[in-house]
């Protein structure tokens, strides 16, 4: 099966931002944020640029590929905790932000199925990756959820820059 030019670029992306989500979320700012936050949201303009090229299919598929990926070189970047974490969060979330996207993607708003998607999707992401990576250690991991969540709905709305930006580039798939 051929696979589009696109849908390597956003594989790699995925893969390059997830890895690096996961290397910098081990690094706190103070006790409510970490370096994490400023990258992963990157993962869903990815992903919602994939479906909007390609549809919801070939978007689950950049996840699936970038999923196995980015597990593999984040746990020999991070831990092996923060690793499972950040998989399950991203499988669970990433599919969530691909199905509501398109959902959505009929609107006559541009900005919303990018934007719904993002902030529903972060939610489910931010509270499965901390609890899972931080619960029973002496992280502060209520603290730093709510923080990063907080720096992943201001970026879902900056997100929308490069989102329209991109929107000519990307072909769109008609449903």
């Amino acid at each position: 099966m051929h696979m589009p030019r696109g849908m390597a670029v956003g594989i790699v992306a995925m893969v390059g931002v997830v890895a690096c989500s996961n290397v910098l979320v081990q690094y706190q700012i103070n006790n409510w944020l970490t370096w994490g936050a400023f990258t992963y949201p990157v993962a869903f303009l990815v992903t919602d640029l994939t479906n909007r090229a390609f549809g919801p299919q070939r978007a689950r598929q950049v996840v699936y590929v970038g999923f196995a990926l980015a597990v593999v070189l984040s746990a020999m970047l991070a831990t092996p905790r923060i690793a499972a974490a950040s998989g399950l969060a991203f499988l669970a979330a990433q599919l969530l932000d691909v199905r509501i996207f398109d959902r959505f993607r009929h609107l006559d708003r541009w900005w919303m199925p990018p934007l719904v998607s993002s902030l529903i999707a972060s939610a489910v992401d931010t509270a499965l990756f901390f609890s899972i990576a931080f619960a029973g250690t002496e992280v502060p991991w209520v603290t730093l959820g709510l923080g990063d969540y907080a720096v992943k709905l201001a970026l879902a709305l900056s997100m929308l820059i490069p989102f329209r930006a991109l929107m000519p580039v990307v072909q769109t798939r008609e449903v």
